[in-house]
């Protein structure tokens, strides 16, 4: 999401409806590319093809792709609507996809009962491969 925000940036910047719209396309796509590759790998474990709600468990674990694209795209659609200047949405957008990166590793930490050391390097590792693909997706964009 915040790759796809980072190159759209660079030549959507003045049109952010636009910008919206490519980054939410490529969530969804993203998000039934891992459904289905779930659901195959699903299905070949167990010999047989998924039922519906088998098919829907898999949609509603790999739900978070979607929701976690919520409010960096809200927030992009602040500036395209006009109620903040469109560099400050994109920062806010960006500052918002990296402090999910930072919750959710607190949350791997807290679950797999890391000490301090262990969550900050967590959290600092979420956040610099975050940064590291945002990096290498501006590079390939140019």
């Amino acid at each position: 999401m915040l790759a796809t925000l980072t190159a759209g940036a660079q030549a959507h910047v003045h049109d952010l409806w636009k910008l919206v719209a490519i980054a939410t396309v490529t969530v969804l796509v993203f998000s039934v590319a891992h459904v289905y590759a779930h659901g195959l790998s699903e299905s070949l474990q167990v010999g047989r093809r998924l039922t519906g709600t088998e098919l829907a468990d898999i949609a509603k674990r790999e739900l978070s792709i979607p929701l976690s694209a919520v409010l960096p795209l809200a927030c992009v659609a602040l500036g395209a609507a006009g109620i903040v200047r469109e560099r400050t949405s994109l920062w806010l957008a960006f500052g918002v996809g990296l402090a999910a990166l930072a919750v959710q590793g607190v949350r791997y930490a807290r679950l797999e009962q890391l000490s301090r050391v262990g969550t900050t390097v967590t959290v600092a590792l979420n956040l610099a491969l975050g940064l590291v693909l945002i990096v290498m997706k501006a590079l390939i964009s140019h």
